[in-house]
Order: C-alpha cells, then structure tokens, then sequence
C-alpha cells in the first residue's frame, strides 16, 4: 500500500458520505481491498495512472488428487516473484565476484556490507543456534530472511504491496520451514531416532508408567512441532498486517473528519505525523521480523538436531 494511493482511496471512500456511518462503511471496504489479495494492479497517483488487470493472463487450474490448484497471478504472487528476482539480481552477480575478483582483497563497497551482514548470520544465528553442521543451512536461512525481508520493505515503496501481510503467503514459508526442520532433524536422527522425538520414554520406567507417558505426552509433543510454524505463520502475518491496517486506519480519520468547520486542518496534521512516525517505525519492523523468522527456524533446526 503506498501513501498516496491510500490518500487516494480513502478520498473516494469519504467523499460523498453525508452521514459517518457511511463514511465509516466506506472506509472499511477501502481497507478490506486494499489489504486483501486481488486481480488487479493499480498504478496511479490521485486517480491518474494504469490499471493492470491480472485476470488477462489466467492459467488453467492443475487438478491433483480432486484438489484444483489455480496458478493464475493474482497481486501478491507478482510482488512475490519480483522479490525473489531482485534478490536473485543482488547476490548472483556479489557472488560471482567473490569467487573471481576478491579471490585475494577484501571485498569493497556494497559487496564488503552484504559480506559482512551474510558473516553475521553465518556466525551469529546459524551456527549459534546449529552447531555442527550448521553451514549446510546458511543458505536457507540467508535466502528466507533476505527473501521476507524485500515482501516486507515493499510495504513502503509506491505502487507496491507487501505480500507478508497476506496469511497464505506466511503460511507458506512457515510449511517450507516446518519441512526443512523436520526433515534435518529425520536425517541427523534417523528414523529411530526422530520417532523417539515423539513418542519417548525415559530408560528403566515401569511398564505401566511409560503406557501412562506415552499416552499423555506423546500428543503434546506432535501438537508442538505443530505450533512452531504457526507462530512463525502468524506472527509475521500479524506484524505486517497490523502496520498497514494502522495506517491506512489514521489516513482515513482526516477524511472521515473533513467536513468539520473547526479543527479538521489540526487532525490532518497529526494524522500525518502519526503516520509519519508510523512508517519510519515500519521500515524497523520490516527488518526485526524477517530476522526473527529467519533466527527462529534456525532454532527449531537446532533444536531437533539436539532432541537430547
């Protein structure tokens, strides 16, 4: 959601409502638009600009086992696959330049600051949370947070949406993580070894006391390797949702007040620091939260690793 074409919307969702209830059922449509998923994408500055409609470029549903899969490109699916091309186009071309023209220097520039931040997940996050072994996920790790992280700051750039505050998109990466984590802890265990992750019972416990256990703990334990993903779902979901609803929310008060004789110029300006001072605070939670899900399923890696 962009700042002016949220001015824009809002405009329009007020404009013309003679009572506050109107003005107020206007503006949550506007929200619930702008906030969902959709077909089309808009271009525009105060009403002028270009309309893309997606719905032009449908692709046949797949149908797998009588479950049908729609591939078409709806909003979100496009900001998601220019994110993983423009951090495709950042760090193929750093990467080549490691391997040929920093062989014997340091890197400078912007490929010294991207190889110090990829060396602090290295060093800090993956094999802090890892241990032996853990290199093999630095890719993974680096390619989720810097992946969430463009999803994030597209929430901020104009014309663009951010495709983290959409519940299918969280849930996504949070099931390739639940993989990956899951997977790491069958392979480092063996399968003996992972069962044992659920369905465990302390050596020299009594018969009818490990029936006890296993029948008490054994759902708790499934339920848990459930939970980890959903909060890693949910809580980004929510983060990101939360900005953007707050502050298309504080934008639509000044139109929402408009029609006051006095004090309407003294709400705008303070809605428009908040938002302001809002957005500045966005930019902080783009960065917070896709660390925070990139360091925790480094955690949940580690953690399964080491059932012990």
């Amino acid at each position: 959601m962009t700042l002016l074409g949220a001015l824009r919307a809002i405009q329009e969702a007020g404009s013309g409502a003679t009572h506050s209830g109107d003005a107020s059922a206007g503006l949550q449509e506007m929200l619930t638009h702008h906030l969902s998923d959709g077909k089309d994408l808009e271009f525009k500055i105060l009403g002028h600009g270009v309309d893309v409609d997606l719905s032009r470029f449908h692709i046949p549903p797949v149908h797998l086992a009588g479950v049908s899969i729609d591939l078409s490109p709806t909003k979100f699916i496009v900001f998601m696959v220019l994110a993983a091309l423009l951090v495709a186009a950042v760090f193929i071309p750093i990467g080549r330049a490691m391997r040929n023209k920093y062989t014997d220097r340091a890197p400078q520039g912007f490929a010294n600051a991207m190889e110090a931040l990829v060396v602090f997940f290295r060093d800090e996050v993956v094999r802090r949370s890892i241990g032996k072994g853990a290199d093999a996920y630095t890719p993974y790790i680096l390619s989720l947070f810097f992946f969430i992280l463009t999803m994030n700051l597209f929430g901020v750039i104009p014309f663009a949406s951010r495709p983290t505050g959409n519940l299918s998109v969280t849930g996504g990466l949070a099931a390739l993580s639940f993989v990956m984590i899951e997977v790491s802890g069958m392979v480092k265990l063996g399968f003996k070894g992972y069962m044992k992750t659920i369905f465990y019972v302390p050596p020299g416990l009594h018969p009818v006391m490990a029936g006890v256990m296993l029948l008490i703990l054994s759902p708790v334990e499934f339920l848990s390797k459930l939970t980890k993903p959903f909060a890693l779902m949910i809580r980004l979901f929510a983060n990101m949702l939360a900005g953007e609803t707050l502050v298309l929310s504080l934008l639509g008060v000044i139109f929402l007040f408009a029609n006051l004789a006095l004090g309407k110029w003294a709400i705008a300006g303070g809605s428009l620091l908040m938002v302001t001072a809002i957005m500045c605070l966005e930019l902080f939670v783009a960065f917070i939260q896709a660390y925070i899900f990139a360091m925790l399923t480094a955690v949940f890696i580690g953690l399964i690793r080491h059932a012990h």
